[in-house]
């Protein structure tokens, strides 16, 4: 069962990264036309399917129950959908107004971005995008997105009995979904 858990999380993981890799190398395609909901789904491919099915197979091996195992799974699944957006919001809650950190246009706040204003309008605004995300609903919208899935890690963890190691896994939520 582990090694069936592990082996579908690196085919996910694959699947994941050759979407990414592929569209990246496609030329004048300055960003995809996706949803939020793709981007989800792409997000738990690329990033999030290993770490929840290795939190699963860690409680598979420790011989406890369905419930137990789908609870590993979700705070796997929630802790890196927080992490992914905790990254991807890191150009646009920046302190530092003059910072150019560069970002992705295919990141949480700009596929928000693009959703509210439609692909046209977007295509116009990729010179001024970063400061038009940071102005807009996509910024505040991958907050709010990142801190549910931090809240869902935490509650998934509420299953687990207390201890330094769930105390730990919480401060990893903590520090993902806390911005300026």
């Amino acid at each position: 069962q582990v090694v069936e858990l592990i082996s579908s999380a690196i085919g996910d993981l694959v699947q994941g990264i050759y979407y990414e890799n592929s569209k990246s190398s496609e030329e004048n395609c300055l960003t995809d036309d996706i949803g939020i909901s793709t981007w989800k789904e792409q997000v738990f491919l690329s990033h999030s399917a290993l770490l929840a099915k290795s939190c699963q197979a860690a409680m598979e091996l420790a011989k406890h129950s369905a419930e137990i195992q789908d609870m590993a799974f979700q705070y796997g699944k929630h802790m890196s959908m927080s992490h992914k957006l905790h990254v991807d919001l890191q150009p646009f809650v920046k302190e530092s107004s003059s910072d150019t950190t560069a970002f992705s246009l295919n990141s949480a706040p700009a596929v928000l971005h693009q959703e509210f204003l439609g692909r046209e309008a977007w295509i116009k605004q990729i010179r001024e995008l970063q400061e038009a995300i940071r102005a807009g609903k996509g910024v505040t919208s991958a907050i709010d997105l990142c801190r549910c899935h931090g809240n869902r890690a935490l509650a998934a963890l509420e299953r687990f009995p207390p201890s330094e190691a769930r105390a730990a896994l919480a401060n990893i939520v903590y520090a993902v979904t806390r911005f300026p």
